[in-house]
């Protein structure tokens, strides 16, 4: 029923003069996608998309390029929706101008507000918050109860982060200038930066290794990351007296990012594609969301894995996204100006 290709052979294809008969079927019928999101992950949710509604489903997994490759290809493109996984990618494929804009009453009443673009070229599909997790034995808690204080110079503990160029943290930056302004935000960095550990590297998971290694104190991660590990049997030992801090509760709120997913601006099965989104957004997709990869859903009424409940309930940033990716250029910027990696 489904194929997995390659970007180069969509690409070729499409360029070649357009894409053939197995991609094709009849109109209306297939969702070619180009996803950043990894094929573990949404493999079983498009298995049911295509059972229940018998449209087939041809996706491009690619960790980074999709932007440019979208760009390259133009109205040729094999694309018609895209699932990414943060803010700052789904406002890069707005801004690039390779979305249109969905009107769904489905999707509306399935995403909140604060989780879609307000002229729906883009929609959320699960949220994940950034938080921290400690070394219980050397670090109070109370200590760093927002992301303030991970910039104190009194702080004391050291912090283990992603790269300041890596989208997540160029996501949390922006919810910093957002909040706090870009001269604010500034100090924050250059503070971050000088309670580091060690040099940023490497994913989320890594830096809660680093804190289990004594390398550093606390890590900054997306929350979802926390149940990956927790399942996992060899990495399960790297939370083995790890606590976790939702920051911000008594101020702005836990930021909260998102997955989401849009339709390409050529989507030549534009139909299908917007039923695969409203798909997602369903309560089935989003239980199933949450149960394998451990995310927030974003649809209303709809539970976390009991893993995720367990960790307690939060208070989430009052914030539009739209609003956070709005300083994604800059929070891109800032980081490089205060040579946060170096």
């Amino acid at each position: 029923m489904h194929r997995t290709l390659s970007v180069t052979a969509l690409a070729a294809l499409a360029l070649g003069g357009g894409i053939p008969a197995h991609a094709q079927a009849q109109e209306g019928q297939v969702v070619n996608l180009y996803s950043y999101r990894q094929e573990y992950l949404i493999r079983p949710l498009l298995d049911l998309f295509e059972k229940d509604t018998g449209i087939q489903t041809n996706v491009v997994y690619a960790s980074d390029g999709i932007l440019e490759r979208l760009r390259a290809e133009g109205e040729n493109s094999p694309a018609d929706a895209i699932l990414t996984v943060d803010i700052t990618r789904l406002v890069a494929h707005a801004e690039a101008d390779t979305l249109q804009p969905v009107e769904s009453e489905v999707l509306e009443a399935n995403v909140p507000a604060t989780y879609r673009h307000p002229e729906g070229l883009w929609f959320g599909l699960t949220a994940r918050a950034r938080i921290f997790a400690y070394a219980e034995d050397r670090v109070d808690p109370a200590r760093i109860a927002t992301y303030d204080a991970l910039a104190d110079p009194e702080l004391g503990y050291t912090v283990c982060t992603r790269s300041g160029k890596h989208p997540y943290m160029q996501s949390l930056t922006a919810f910093m200038i957002a909040e706090e302004g870009v001269d604010a935000t500034r100090q924050w960095a250059e503070g971050l930066k000088a309670n580091l550990g060690r040099k940023p590297n490497g994913g989320d998971r890594d830096q809660v290794k680093a804190v289990s290694a004594g390398e550093c104190d606390l890590a900054v991660l997306n929350s979802y990351y926390v149940g990956g590990m927790l399942s996992d049997e060899e990495q399960h030992a790297w939370m083995e007296g790890v606590g976790l801090v939702f920051p911000n509760q008594e101020t702005t709120g836990t930021h909260v990012n998102i997955s989401g997913a849009g339709v390409t601006k050529g989507a030549k099965n534009r139909e299908a594609a917007v039923r695969l989104v409203e798909f997602l957004s369903s309560p089935i997709a989003q239980r199933m969301f949450a149960e394998q990869n451990f995310e927030y859903p974003v649809t209303p009424g709809i539970e976390p894995a009991a893993l995720v409940e367990s960790w307690g309930d939060f208070r989430r940033a009052d914030i539009n996204l739209a609003d956070v990716a709005d300083h994604a250029a800059e929070a891109a910027r800032l980081m490089d100006e205060v040579d946060y990696d170096g």
